[in-house]
């Protein structure tokens, strides 16, 4: 990632989640001057932050820019736009503004192999991190998937890997990500609500390449067009995963999947690794929670979780992973300014019945208007109790919502979380896996 350097005397870290914390702690173990701000009254990690002790400036209830006057730094956590007149304040006083992996970059002192995409990329990390642990150095997996990656610094080692999911949000703040092997897997409309064009969210993903120096490498999907043009951009050696052979054999459904594990061979290749090794791990590989996650069989029906389906193109992808199953859908949630067109087709030919659930289920079910069976339900509990009324034998009932969460629940996590509940309470299923037939 960016080059080393020494840690900021005065910091303020924006946000008091997960990420913010985790950096206000980090800061202060390196002896900074730590200040938090957050536009909520009552963040959830202000009782931890307090527990922390030191001489901490907490301001809550709105971004206080009056804390910029004794600041070195910002730190922003990623979930946090950088709009408004807070940031404006800061590049006024020509205050760098960073996020966690920033930090992270100046601490660590190991090879990063940074990995990006618009879909698929949790799942191609953890397979990444699959792979190379495969081989005899230790592996480090983080960024936007597991522990927040500042609260595992100080375990790295030179002879690491680190393995990091780059959402576009952190790239945004890193100031000149440097990664040995950046992988960019493909790029659709996605977060435009925050990144205002496409072009600027395509940007956004090249920053993983674009600073990178001829003895790195770049690992492009040359079958997608908007990643294939990127080449262009990047002085690293360019390697197609998409040309990878041998092809790697992975348990898990759809073509995206294999996508993801041509991929993670490629790292793996370029790390010195086996084709042996490499295909060993991949197939010993068994997915991600929320990514297309088995969570049970009954009544000759099995039941996935694809709550990380949090666009149309993701769910586009995990319709494709059935084909030729009778496939109960449920679909729907929060955000707008998606391209629906190229999911409406899917769903028209290729699912069963549709179960409409959040705040975009009548934009839905007026696209889907020309569909045999579109229902709705007033909660993810009774689309639940629809779906099994509708699945049969052989078939498949799939939540991939195609939309984001925040309108039911807390995150993708929560929606996923309190799906496979439900449907393991409907069914009975003692086991907590509930991966097995009643």
């Amino acid at each position: 990632m960016s080059a080393p350097s020494a840690m900021p005397l005065r910091a303020v870290v924006v946000g008091l989640g997960q990420t913010g914390y985790s950096a206000a702690r980090f800061l202060l173990a390196r002896g900074s001057r730590v200040a938090v701000t957050d536009s909520r009254a009552e963040p959830p990690e202000l009782r931890r932050l307090a527990a922390l002790g030191g001489d901490i400036v907490v301001r809550t209830g709105g971004f206080d820019a009056s804390l910029l006057e004794q600041a070195d730094l910002v730190v922003v956590s990623p979930g946090v736009a950088l709009t408004g007149p807070f940031f404006d304040a800061a590049r006024a006083r020509g205050l760098s503004i960073v996020g966690d992996i920033e930090l992270f970059a100046r601490a660590a002192r190991a090879p990063v192999v940074g990995i990006t995409g618009t879909n698929g990329k949790t799942t191609t990390t953890a397979l990444t991190g699959v792979v190379l642990a495969a081989g005899n150095r230790p592996v480090l997996v983080g960024g936007n998937i597991g522990d927040t990656v500042l609260d595992r610094v100080d375990e790295i080692t030179p002879e690491h890997w680190v393995v990091l999911e780059l959402s576009s949000f952190q790239l945004e703040s890193v100031e000149k990500p440097h990664v040995h092997v950046g992988v960019i897997l493909n790029i659709t409309p996605d977060h435009l609500d925050r990144h205002g064009t496409f072009e600027h969210y395509v940007d956004l993903k090249a920053r993983v390449i674009e600073f990178a120096s001829p003895t790195d490498f770049a690992v492009l999907n040359g079958r997608d067009e908007v990643v294939r043009r990127l080449a262009g951009r990047t002085d690293a050696k360019v390697v197609w995963f998409d040309q990878h052979r041998p092809a790697p054999p992975i348990a898990l459904p759809g073509r995206h999947n294999l996508d993801n594990a041509l991929a993670a061979a490629a790292v793996g290749r370029i790390a010195g690794l086996s084709d042996d090794t490499i295909d060993n791990a991949i197939r010993s590989f068994r997915g991600v929670e929320h990514r297309l996650e088995l969570v049970g069989e009954w009544e000759g029906v099995r039941w996935y979780n694809d709550s990380k389906a949090t666009n149309p193109d993701a769910a586009r992808v995990a319709l494709r992973a059935f084909p030729n199953t009778p496939v109960v859908l449920i679909a729907g949630g929060y955000g707008s300014g998606f391209e629906l067109g190229p999911w409406v087709v899917e769903v028209l030919a290729n699912v069963e019945s549709v179960v409409l659930i959040g705040a975009s289920a009548d934009l839905l079910a007026e696209q889907l208007r020309g569909h045999r069976k579109v229902l709705r339900a007033k909660d993810l509990e009774e689309a639940i109790d629809v779906a099994a009324s509708l699945a049969r034998p052989g078939g498949v009932v799939l939540l991939s919502p195609a939309y984001k969460s925040f309108d039911m629940f807390k995150d993708y996590e929560d929606r996923g979380r309190r799906f496979k509940a439900l449907v393991r309470h409907k069914f009975g299923a003692a086991d907590a896996s509930g991966v097995h037939t009643t």
